[in-house]
């Protein structure tokens, strides 16, 4: 049975992780996470170890691999300045990570990690669920047959509380900012769609949202994301709380469902040899960490968002 080890248990997307490792078929070890507040475990996996010092969870982990029980994947959802080194901690353990998005905040971080892969012989897969949206694999077909340039608007908010600007979330030191922590699938997502990144302008950069435009081989993308309900467009204020729009040449895409089983099948993908590598994730941590020290342009196009 395939043996895996969660680090950062109490996080958001911790459940998603814990499901598509019993998807798998696989076997949860062991858990760490500063916060205890982790009953979910029970839903999946209760005869996990569980571990609130990092310290007792690497040894718990190097017991495991001197009495040849080693760890196969470390599975990594804790904050994202944190990555880089969770990642070089499961290489270092003998095992491969498996981590959630943004994979680092900066470039020249993955250059580290692909000499640890080199002098490891391990491997470090990221999630990057929307490559595998049903909606999205047809968007990439259809824009890969045609010989036209597109132009693209995409909005995202997602609306938070007050709490968010008091957790790590609110510093861009170590969340990468609202481009970074909400947006980097996106990012991914309009890369692997519409090809290389060309350009890259910053129209807003605030703590609550940020905006700009991306130029691609494909297609000219202008941009929104915000954690502010504020921003929520009238017709949808008072009746939900997030809003997402992809419009190509008009049209709007709709693919809003088909999220609950991507990362089972990010999970599958990985276990079967076929996840995303440093070189796939390195397009959309160079276009977030670009935006993060563009100068801001007043001028140009702009999404209808931007006020």
């Amino acid at each position: 049975m395939t043996a895996f080890v969660l680090i950062g248990a109490a996080g958001y997307v911790a459940p998603r992780h814990m499901g598509a490792i019993k998807s798998v078929g696989g076997a949860l070890r062991a858990a760490f996470d500063p916060n205890d507040s982790v009953g979910v475990i029970d839903s999946y996996f209760p005869e996990a170890h569980f571990f609130t010092e990092f310290e007792r969870f690497d040894r718990h982990v190097d017991k495991l691999r001197r009495r040849n029980e080693g760890v196969d994947y470390v599975s990594i959802c804790s904050p994202n300045y944190l990555h880089d080194a969770h990642c070089r901690f499961a290489l270092r353990s003998g095992a491969d990570a498996i981590c959630e998005k943004p994979l680092v905040l900066n470039p020249w971080n993955l250059d580290g990690l692909a000499g640890m892969e080199r002098d490891t012989g391990h491997r470090i897969s990221t999630i990057l669920q929307l490559r595998l949206h049903p909606v999205i694999q047809e968007l990439k077909k259809r824009v890969a047959a045609s010989d036209r340039r597109h132009s693209v608007d995409l909005a995202y908010i997602a609306s938070r509380g007050r709490w968010y600007h008091a957790s790590w979330k609110g510093d861009d030191q170590k969340s990468g900012g609202v481009a970074t922590n909400i947006g980097i699938h996106f990012f991914d997502m309009l890369g692997y769609v519409f090809g290389q990144r060309l350009a890259t302008v910053a129209h807003v950069r605030e703590a609550e949202r940020a905006a700009g435009m991306i130029s691609y081989e494909r297609a000219d993308v202008r941009w929104f994301l915000s954690i502010d309900r504020k921003d929520l467009p009238p017709e949808v204020q008072g009746k939900k709380t997030s809003y997402r729009s992809l419009t190509i040449d008009g049209e709007e895409i709709e693919f809003s469902d088909g999220f609950t089983d991507l990362h089972n099948s990010s999970y599958r993908e990985i276990v079967a040899g076929r996840g995303f590598s440093l070189d796939d994730v390195r397009p959309c941590v160079e276009a977030v960490s670009e935006f993060r020290t563009s100068p801001l342009v007043a001028a140009g196009e702009r999404h209808p968002f931007v006020k």
